[in-house]
């Protein structure tokens, strides 16, 4: 039985999940170029005179990027340890629906704008620069607004209480005549006071109109810094977390001649002694020959 480091599903994986190889960023330059490109001709599509004039030949490239992309969702399904996990990951659902918009206007019409999804593709361009506290750092965001998610639920909801409540009282002092038609139209007029947009197609007229407008705007002010300290604090918690991590797994890196620790993350040799460290490789992928499987 051949070692899974041999197998053709392996070198695929360690190609295309993989950027620690010089074919592993090679493929991620190209398919950064290729999502680039396929993006450049969505947009020169909706350019009528360009259109007019290229549509043909736009339509024949937005088919090969589409192939492109269809063979590598299918190799990555292919090649995952786990295809399933992948699939319903973040990045396996972008790369879906990369493909899927293609396909759904081959049967549903002025479906095409949906390519515009693969923007997200792009952010793969930090995996081939090896910029890794990028990753982490949009990690962090994540989690804080995943953690602070109760929080500014309520928060929200209170928003939308007082929208509501400053709505209808336009609507009231105001009326039709001064364009407040409805309750609905009154609470958009509230929505954009009391987020500082202010487009000014709608605005009040009364005195008394005109002075709770003005207490929606100062309120406005000062709701805004509400969910910027919650998000904010709970950024500083996952930092705090994620430097109490980082140096738990300095000590899991261990040297094997003179079994000290204390190394960095992508050290080669160690600082004690200077002997090789572990293979780079082992500290990502374990693989397991009885099973074949590797993640």
């Amino acid at each position: 039985m051949p070692h899974p480091e041999h197998t053709l599903r392996y070198r695929l994986y360690v190609i295309i999940f993989r950027t620690d190889t010089p074919l592993g960023r090679w493929f991620d330059i190209c398919l950064i170029a290729s999502i680039i490109g396929s993006l450049l001709v969505l947009i020169m599509g909706s350019v009528e005179s360009v259109n007019q004039r290229w549509g043909t030949q736009l339509n024949y490239l937005e088919i090969l990027f589409t192939a492109l992309f269809t063979v590598e969702y299918l190799l990555r399904l292919y090649c995952s340890p786990k295809p399933w996990a992948y699939a319903k990951s973040f990045y396996g659902f972008v790369d879906l629906m990369a493909i899927l918009p293609f396909y759904i206007a081959l049967l549903v019409p002025n479906a095409h704008f949906l390519g515009v999804v693969r923007l997200l593709r792009v952010m793969r361009i930090f995996r081939i620069l090896k910029l890794v506290q990028y990753i982490q750092d949009s990690n962090v965001i994540m989690r804080s607004l995943w953690n602070s998610r109760r929080k500014i639920f309520i928060f929200f909801s209170m928003v939308a209480i007082l929208v509501t409540i400053f709505g209808a009282l336009l609507y009231i002092i105001e009326g039709p005549e001064n364009g407040f038609t409805s309750i609905p139209t009154s609470i958009y007029w509230a929505i954009v006071t009391i987020t500082t947009v202010g487009y000014g197609d709608i605005s009040p007229v009364t005195t008394l109109g005109r002075a709770i407008a003005s207490l929606t705007m100062l309120l406005g002010y000062s709701i805004l810094a509400v969910p910027t300290g919650i998000i904010t604090a709970e950024m500083s918690q996952e930092v705090k977390q994620q430097k109490k991590v980082y140096r738990d797994h300095r000590d899991l890196v261990m040297c094997p001649n003179c079994m000290k620790n204390d190394h960095e993350p992508d050290a080669f040799h160690c600082k004690h002694c200077g002997s090789e460290l572990p293979e780079h490789e082992e500290r990502v992928v374990k693989i397991t020959g009885n099973t074949g499987d590797y993640d």
